[in-house]
């Protein structure tokens, strides 16, 4: 009788066996930008659940850590704040005899968090560069308290860091500048310090008061919206990006396609991003 249930186990088992071997899954591996993880991972969620037989996996680390996995062939695609530099692009060319590609996914309004408690509401893009580069340090000198400014940002391999460095700042951040593992962690501190101020990208800011922002001390402020982003008035926006090393095939193009379809793009509003076009 043992013999007997052996021998149907085994059976089974080649049953088994058989069968998983017509069953393929497709793996795709993401990684980068912090600022695009949740939504990232919000479309790795929905695609799944409509692709059962495709895997996607996403983490983060930062702009510059998922193109440096990209050159280094540990993810297929990289998730980037950032145009790749120079410098990468040519990593790339080294090792793998292509240029890349480069896929805009999302519009990001770059916001600036501010504690709810604190009586400014609006700043100037210089005002922020000057804030963050050290050249202003107390809140009474943009009409506020009488108190002084605490920076909170994010590490250099972020993607934002270098935007935020280029476009806004200008030069180097102040040395009192808090670097903080992530957006999140960002809000979450600026959340907590009345006095504090920091930056990221605009799905994150809950809890915290977004600054109105004016392109110079003649102009409006502006809050980041879809409106604001699309018609380019808000002044700190910028695009999103995914990284491949050479033109997508298979399963990926597959999934690069349906993020930049009227559903993919509806998940980057739902996130709280902006839609690409």
């Amino acid at each position: 009788m043992k013999t007997k249930n052996f021998k149907i186990a085994a059976i089974l088992l080649v049953i088994m066996t058989i069968g998983l071997s017509f069953t393929t899954i497709e793996k795709i591996t993401i990684k980068g930008s912090d600022t695009l993880v949740i939504l990232s991972q919000k479309w790795a969620e929905v695609y799944m659940q409509k692709h059962p037989g495709t895997s996607i996996q996403v983490t983060g680390g930062g702009s510059g850590v998922g193109i440096a996995a990209l050159i280094n062939g540990s993810t297929d695609i990289a998730n980037a704040s950032r145009p790749m530099k120079a410098s990468e692009i040519d990593k790339l060319k080294q090792r793998y005899n292509t240029l890349g590609v480069e896929v805009p996914c999302a519009k990001d309004g770059i916001s600036i968090y501010l504690n709810k408690a604190n009586g400014v509401s609006e700043l100037t893009v210089r005002q922020i560069g000057d804030i963050f580069a050290g050249k202003i340090t107390n809140w009474k000198e943009v009409g506020g308290a009488d108190a002084a400014i605490r920076l909170y940002g994010r590490e250099s391999s972020s993607g934002t860091f270098g935007f935020f460095k280029d476009n806004v700042v200008k030069g180097d951040y102040s040395p009192s500048c808090q670097t903080l593992p992530g957006t999140a962690a960002i809000v979450n501190a600026v959340k907590k310090d009345k006095l504090g101020i920091g930056y990221g990208g605009a799905a994150y800011a809950e809890g915290v008061k977004d600054c109105k922002v004016k392109k110079d001390d003649k102009s409006p402020a502006y809050a980041p919206t879809a409106e604001t982003i699309k018609n380019k008035t808000y002044p700190i926006s910028r695009y999103l990006y995914m990284y491949l090393k050479s033109r997508p095939t298979g399963e990926a193009k597959a999934f690069i396609d349906w993020v930049l379809s009227p559903e993919g793009q509806k998940v980057v509003v739902e996130i709280g991003y902006f839609p690409v076009k």
